[in-house]
Parts: C-alpha cells; sequence; structure tokens
C-alpha cells in the first residue's frame, strides 16, 4: 500500500520564476482555426490541479491539500499547501508575505523572521513547535486560500502555460510544462524546467518552430525523466511513465477525459 504524503516531488531551490521564465516577449503559436482549448480553460485547470495533486498527495482532491504541511527530508524544510510551497526555497516565504499584505496580524505573520532566516536550507529554527498547527489554522481562512491560487498560478501554472502556447504546444503538452515547472523550479540550474526544455529542443523542434508535437513532447519527457533521476527525492519517475506518458501513447493531446493513469503505483481515473 502507498504511504500517503511520499510526495517525492520537490524542486531545486527557486532563483529566477515567475516572469523571468522565458526572456523575451511571447507570441502564441495559433493554428489556421480558432485559438485551440488551452490547459487555462477552467475544465482543464481542474484535471491539472487533480493530476498533480495525485502525484503530491496521493489524492485528486487537491482543495483538501491547503492545510497540507510535512517535512518530507529532502533538504527543503518544510513542504506545505496545494503545490509544496517549501519553506526552503522561497516560495513559501513568497506565499506568506502576500497573505500578510492582503490579511495583516494573521497567524503567520509572526514567522515571516524565521522564514527568512531559513530560506535556501532545512532548518526549522524558528518556526518550531507551532508552525505546522499554525498553517493548518490558517488554512481554514479562505483569503489564505486565495494567496495559495494566486502564488501557485503567478510562479508555476501562467508561466506554464505561456511557454507551452508559445512553443504551440496543446493541453497536455502544456500540463508537461506546468507539471515539470511544479517540481524544478525554473532556477538557473540543469535540472530546472527551462534547463529541461533547452535539453529537448536540442532534440527536436516544437510546433511553433514546424516540428511535431508528440516528437517533440517525447523529447521533453525524456529530458524531464533525466532531470528527474538527478536526484534521489525524484527518482520516482513514474508521474511521467505511467501518467503523461500514457495520455501521450493514446494521442491525448487534448487531456480529454476519460483519464486513466498511475504514480507511484497507484490508480487514478477522471471520467
Amino acid at each position: 500500500m502507498h504511504t500517503p504524503h511520499i510526495r517525492t516531488s520537490r524542486r531545486t531551490l527557486l532563483a529566477l520564476i515567475g516572469a523571468s521564465l522565458v526572456a523575451g516577449p511571447l507570441v502564441a503559436y495559433q493554428s489556421a482555426s480558432a485559438a485551440p482549448v488551452g490547459l487555462d480553460d477552467p475544465a482543464k485547470k481542474e484535471i491539472a490541479m487533480k493530476l498533480v495533486s495525485s502525484a503530491e498527495n496521493s489524492s485528486l482532491d487537491w482543495k483538501a491539500q491547503y492545510k497540507y504541511i510535512e517535512d518530507i527530508g529532502d533538504g527543503r524544510g518544510y513542504t506545505a499547501g496545494i503545490i509544496g510551497f517549501c519553506s526552503g526555497t522561497g516560495d513559501m516565504l513568497d506565499l506568506v508575505e502576500l497573505y500578510t499584505r492582503r490579511k495583516p496580524g494573521n497567524v503567520l505573520a509572526t514567522y515571516l523572521p524565521a522564514l527568512r532566516d531559513v530560506n535556501g536550507g532545512d532548518s526549522h529554527q524558528g518556526l518550531d513547535p507551532g508552525f505546522p498547527g499554525d498553517w493548518r489554522r490558517a488554512a481554514q481562512d479562505s483569503a489564505f486560500q486565495q494567496a495559495q491560487n494566486d502564488e501557485r498560478d503567478r510562479v508555476y501554472f501562467n508561466p506554464a502555460v505561456r511557454q507551452g502556447k508559445a512553443d504551440g504546444i496543446g493541453v497536455l503538452g502544456q500540463f508537461t510544462y506546468y507539471d515539470a515547472i511544479v517540481m524544478h523550479g525554473d532556477g538557473g540550474d540543469s535540472t530546472s524546467f527551462s534547463s529541461i526544455r533547452r535539453r529537448a529542443l536540442a532534440k527536436a523542434k516544437p510546433p511553433a518552430q514546424g516540428g511535431n508535437e508528440v516528437t517533440y513532447l517525447n523529447a521533453f519527457l525524456d529530458a524531464r525523466v533525466w532531470a528527474m533521476q538527478q536526484e534521489e527525492a525524484h527518482s520516482d519517475t513514474s508521474r511521467v511513465d505511467t501518467a503523461q506518458r500514457v495520455f501521450l501513447r493514446k494521442g491525448n493531446l487534448n487531456l480529454d477525459p476519460p483519464l486513466d493513469w498511475k504514480v507511484y503505483g497507484d490508480s487514478y481515473h477522471i471520467g
């Protein structure tokens, strides 16, 4: 039986994220027909949230994860929330700062100095023993839930979709980008999202450059698996092998239900 919250899925230290994802202006690839549905379509985005939650939390109920928090022993301190914000990678700090700007005096605000101090490592100095309980309390606040949604979109979802559209790839391709940036971030290291994409581009062209979409996505997933294998915490590649590749082999480039996949040996279905 799969142990809940194995979460072999954190990113390397976040450095240049968000707006720096793509250098220069983005021009979305357009087919001759009307612009196709993207991963930012509400129904497709809901599917994306469930797919990531199956890998991150062993559950399709992604909205139940606002309160999630634990140290999974991957060197990134506490991992928490709907996208696995980490105390050691800066995105948890950004989230709590946003929440505090919107709601001064919230239950997490007093931890901001400690979050600044532990950024970049796995220390709990200044966070224990109260932080996990206070995180769960904050997660009952709709303002904190909205802050989690907004930071997920700003740092991970929107940049991934924007780059995917610029590369001319469809809903599945945009999801492969999103899942990669969730796990690896977009810093300057060799396993970051941009480095994975560069490795793929050396093997195949995306549709926006006249390439074949399936060929390019296979190259991207090959590069993604290589990146995952560089770190023990990410070495289980099933979220690619028995999920994203399954959809790709079936030619389901639009991520249309029904969807059946496995992560870490567990089976999931979206009807």
